[in-house]
């Protein structure tokens, strides 16, 4: 019964192209969990700049890691899944500081894989030109954070159900 999961704070992360979203809602509807969209909490002009082909900043990316905080912390009390890139140890540690039990869980897959992903990808911001800058600052997560990997290859129910069968060997 996945019924009896605790309030789990799940952030699905990667680079653009990595399947975030779609293994987030499949993790999301397999724990009973409400699944935020990480991209609908990016201000306007972050929109705006990764339209134009202009990769976010440190500093761009700060409202955007505190509208997803502030997400999680709506949603802490029963649990949520999130999508967010948090590509670097140090977005991680702004999230941690708003729910410090925050499980990473990071989407890997080969850069072929996620040029060929973005090129038939349509109607969304994130062109496969920004690929290059957020693979020379992706920092995969460190044995002492809360992360799982998964291969991004995968399908998402497949992907899912690994997340969930190693969120069960993480220590409360």
């Amino acid at each position: 019964d996945l019924n009896m999961a605790p309030n789990y704070v799940i952030n699905v992360m990667g680079v653009c192209g990595s399947g975030k979203s779609t293994t987030g809602e499949a993790l999301a509807a397999m724990l009973g969990l409400p699944f935020v969209e990480g991209d609908d909490l990016h201000p306007e002009s972050n929109v705006a700049k990764m339209a134009s082909g202009q990769p976010l900043d440190d500093d761009d990316r700060v409202e955007f890691l505190q509208n997803v905080g502030s997400a999680m912390v709506r949603n802490a009390g029963e649990g949520v899944v999130v999508s967010c890139s948090a590509l670097k140890k140090s977005y991680r540690d702004l999230l941690r500081t708003y729910h410090d039990s925050i499980v990473f869980v990071m989407i890997d897959v080969a850069e072929p894989v996620l040029r060929a992903r973005l090129t038939a990808r349509e109607g969304h911001f994130m062109s496969a030109s920004m690929l290059d800058s957020q693979l020379a600052i992706l920092e995969k997560p460190d044995a002492d954070e809360r992360a799982i990997l998964v291969d991004g290859t995968l399908d998402p129910a497949t992907q899912a159900r690994y997340i969930l069968e190693s969120l069960m060997q993480i220590p409360g």
